[in-house]
């Protein structure tokens, strides 16, 4: 617990890890240096030239799942690329028509729920986007952001 303290010593750290929408961008699969990214690479880097061997498990030992490898593969080198620098230091690569980056910087906050008009419709997220943010932000406002962060560093994202 109290690596991660200092590791968020610096709020500006905090700030840069939790989204203005309050989700986790460490944990987001377009981070760089994310841990999506950094384990993708590592998983990479431990199957090396595995392509010759999914080729031959398959026809030595009739196991079809090894003919998906190279879709398998593909997938895990979009994730290795990690290219995001996070919500608060550019616009989404992902989620290009989000309105909350643009918001949270008009309105100098820090998260949606220190607006006044939170909940609101700027954000253009779909029905499970915006009830995910709802219930995120007010999280944060009741526990506080050091707590939130406690809570959910470990969680997946998605």
């Amino acid at each position: 617990m109290y690596i991660w303290l200092y590791k968020f010593s610096n709020m500006n750290n905090l700030l840069n890890s939790i989204a203005p929408c309050g989700l986790n961008c460490e944990k987001c699969f377009a981070r760089t240096g994310g841990s999506i990214q950094v384990l993708s690479k590592e998983l990479q880097d431990a199957l090396g030239n595995f392509d010759v061997y999914a080729e031959r498990f398959t026809e030595l030992i009739s196991e079809p799942i090894f003919k998906e490898y190279s879709s398998f593969k593909k997938m895990l080198a979009h994730f290795a690329k990690g290219s995001c620098q996070g919500c608060r230091n550019e616009q989404c690569k992902l989620f290009k028509q989000c309105g909350v980056r643009t918001c949270h910087q008009e309105k100098k906050i820090n998260f949606c729920f220190e607006c006044k008009e939170f909940p609101c419709e700027k954000t253009n997220f779909d029905t499970h986007l915006q009830h995910r943010w709802i219930k995120i932000n007010e999280r944060i406002r009741t526990i506080g952001l050091i707590k939130y962060y406690e809570e959910i560093k470990d969680l997946a994202r998605y």
